[in-house]
């Protein structure tokens, strides 16, 4: 090798030497995000729910749209606080958008304070605390339960038990999946 070979091939690693720490930035610079868990995401699920039915798993804080056999899209969820867990199998009997809301009289009467100015109803919108969209669940004798999936103004809830018994979700997730459920869908939620 002559001394011009020698030379030429000294540049590009020169080169490539001062350019290595900017490089090297750039990559530490370009982290992953964290992903929200709570995010709707497909996943897989036990192949013998039906397809179109919803199944929530409330010690998770998650609501599964069965899409296909063994697929499903995943919601995250609020639930009801410890002694307002509901558990059971529904149907849903009605769907609103922006719908309007009353307080249960047991809602009044654990904290009049917060729920009393409501005994007559809010109207629905933005401030409503059912969101924009509201799924009403129903029992197999076709009485409301008096329990919701809705949105919620309080998308921080997500993955909490916190609610009076309705299983909130996200206004945006809320109103994607009231697109893809009609009335009459089976729910169970354990």
């Amino acid at each position: 090798m002559n001394r011009r070979e020698l030379m030429s091939l000294a540049v590009p690693l020169m080169a490539a030497a001062y350019f290595a720490p900017s490089l090297a930035f750039s990559q530490e610079a370009a982290q992953p995000v964290a992903r929200d868990p709570y995010a709707p995401t497909e996943v897989s699920i036990r192949e013998d729910f039906e397809v179109g039915s919803i199944v929530v798993v409330s010690k998770d804080f998650f609501l599964y749209h069965v899409t296909a056999p063994g697929r499903a899209v995943r919601y995250g969820v609020a639930v009801g606080t410890a002694e307002l867990v509901w558990k059971g199998r529904a149907t849903v009997g009605r769907k609103v958008e922006w719908p309007s809301w009353t307080p249960t009289p047991e809602m009044i009467k654990r904290k009049p304070q917060q729920y009393g100015k409501w005994a007559d109803g809010m109207p629905g919108g933005p401030q409503n605390p059912l969101g924009a969209r509201a799924l009403y669940l129903y029992n197999d004798k076709g009485q409301d339960t008096a329990i919701r999936i809705h949105g919620t103004t309080e998308p921080n809830s997500i993955g909490r038990a916190v609610s009076n018994g309705c299983l909130r979700m996200r206004n945006e997730a809320v109103m994607a999946l009231y697109e893809q459920v009609p009335i009459g869908t089976p729910v169970y939620v354990y």
